[in-house]
């Protein structure tokens, strides 16, 4: 009996992904270009500190609690459907958000923007895992894809500087307007739809526990983050456990889950899961320090800071678009072992920085960088990879679920242990004559010494900068020290688990979706010239 060979895509599927990363763009500039207007919308909004906390969190939080929903919603009423329909709530949340009177306008105007994003992410990534069926395409398309967050994060800097040089603070968000209607006259020429034939019910109240589940969680992880161990965040994530554990028993019982459980017992998507989540916990308590050193130790501007950032953006965009070459001739364990051992290397050379060590710092994250390019690639691959083709809206959004948790639980854990570093160096080395309330303001971070500093007299204020930078510098050293024995752990342990995963030494037999597509059905669908005309 012959293998089946997988359909290769053709020209229109290559356009058809340039369009789906239009949104892993946005999306990640929307969240740089905020920082850099929180100072002009403050003073002209006037938020109170909680208000201005929930301006910044609003969005990452109904994000990752409405992506379950939002991945599985996506398989049952088409992918391309439900990111037209997210296409078309971005850009009018985004209007809003832009033109927004008040604080607890904005604050409403970044919660719908949440789940306007919420429904673009896993649709783009599962519309890739159908529209390239052949394995070493579809490696390739996820690496593009991966390189859009990198591009984001390295353009968003650099354009939200220049719009609010010459514009209002609104202008930022204006952004996601042209964007948005680019995807919605490209998308239905480009993007065939697929849904899951048989989808079943779909269950409201699945949805309202993972909802509950993962903003509870977040919400306590963040809060840690912020304010450190009390007894609200404590109490949040208990009962976001306690909901996860009442939906993952619910889906059990379901004839039609909101996530079809099995799929966790494939090793390769779990391990590929965990490797994701892990790896990204790591990596967001690195950036973390990374941005305050530049900024805060080496007092670099956000667009100088911005700048130096561009070699790391460069090279995870070059490490993501090489992991599918060297995975035809190496075991894609071994490649993600490697990445994780150079993100390792990296995070250590970034334990080594003192006061002044822009150049360690660069070639540090750059190194890890391009590290994390080699991972994500390929962890995103097997994960969607390893779903059945109608299940993958909802694999999609296990993975970027994931992403949040790591990202939310990075900030929390890490950024708590070297906010304490600092905290106990700084409290044992105050230089004498510093006023106790100063010395409070001081203790709680470092952008709190910054601009206390400038109130003492000149060789006193001076003392107590440099005290406070060396002890940022060894929270930094010892933040970055747990990143590299954390990564260097699973790299080994992918190494072990992965080792027999051969994703491209074997066709895929995939079992096809319902296709709704005007022009032709896969069966016919040639890879040279189409028509692009709709």
């Amino acid at each position: 009996m012959n293998a089946i060979t997988p359909l290769r895509a053709g020209r229109r599927e290559w356009i058809g992904l340039a369009v789906l990363m239009l949104p892993t763009l946005l999306i990640v500039m929307d969240l740089t270009v905020l920082h850099l207007a929180v100072p002009h919308l403050t003073a002209d909004l006037q938020p109170s500190g909680t208000q201005l906390l929930w301006i910044l969190d609003i969005y990452g939080f109904m994000i990752a609690g409405s992506l379950i929903t939002m991945g599985t919603l996506g398989d049952r009423i088409g992918r391309r459907r439900l990111l037209l329909m997210g296409a078309v709530g971005f850009g009018v949340a985004s209007t809003l958000a832009a033109f927004s009177t008040s604080a607890g306008m904005l604050i409403a105007s970044r919660a719908l923007l949440g789940v306007a994003g919420a429904t673009l992410m896993p649709s783009t990534l599962s519309l890739i895992r159908n529209m390239f069926l052949d394995p070493r395409q579809r490696t390739v398309a996820i690496g593009v894809w991966v390189s859009g967050f990198s591009v984001g994060g390295a353009i968003g800097p650099l354009v939200g500087g220049l719009l609010l040089e010459n514009f209002w603070w609104g202008a930022v968000f204006l952004l996601g307007v042209p964007v948005m209607v680019v995807l919605l006259i490209a998308g239905p020429l480009l993007l065939p739809e697929y849904r899951d034939p048989n989808p079943g019910r779909f269950d409201l109240l699945s949805a309202g526990l993972s909802l509950a589940a993962v903003l509870l969680m977040i919400f306590g992880l963040k809060q840690i983050a912020q304010d450190g161990l009390g007894w609200l965040p404590v109490l949040s994530i208990v009962l976001g456990l306690v909901v996860g554990a009442v939906f993952v028993r619910r889906q059990r019982q379901l004839a039609d889950p909101l996530i079809d459980l099995r799929l966790f017992q494939k090793r390769a998507f779990s391990a590929s899961l965990v490797t994701y989540t892990l790896g990204i916990f790591v990596a967001f308590g690195s950036f973390l320090f990374v941005a305050q050193y530049l900024q805060l130790v080496l007092g670099l501007s956000p667009l100088q800071a911005g700048l130096w950032a561009v070699p790391g953006a460069v090279s995870s965009i070059v490490g993501s678009n090489l992991a599918p070459v060297i995975v035809r001739r190496v075991r894609p364990a071994y490649v993600v072992a490697a990445g994780l051992g150079l993100a390792a290397l990296g995070s250590w050379l970034l334990s080594q920085v003192g006061v002044d060590s822009l150049a360690l710092i660069v070639v540090g994250n750059t190194i890890m960088s391009f590290g994390f390019g080699l991972t994500f690639t390929l962890t995103a691959d097997l994960v969607v990879g390893n779903a059945p083709p109608e299940r993958a809206g909802a694999a999609s959004a296990i993975s970027e679920t994931g992403a949040e948790f790591g990202g939310a639980l990075g900030l929390a854990v890490l950024g708590t242990i070297g906010m304490a570093a600092y905290r106990i160096e700084i409290a044992a080395s105050l230089p004498p004559g510093v006023p106790r309330d100063v010395a409070e303001v001081v203790q709680e971070t470092l952008g709190g010494a910054a601009a206390v500093a400038g109130q003492l007299p000149d060789q006193l204020g001076a003392a107590l900068l440099d005290a406070a930078h060396v002890a940022f510098v060894h929270g930094m050293q010892l933040v970055s020290v747990i990143g590299a024995v954390g990564f260097a752990g699973l790299a080994i342990l992918i190494a072990i688990l992965l080792r027999d995963v051969q994703t491209h030494s074997e066709p895929e037999h995939p079992t096809e979706p319902e296709f709704e597509h005007a022009e032709q059905p896969p069966a016919a669908r040639p890879e040279p010239e189409i028509q692009l005309g709709g």
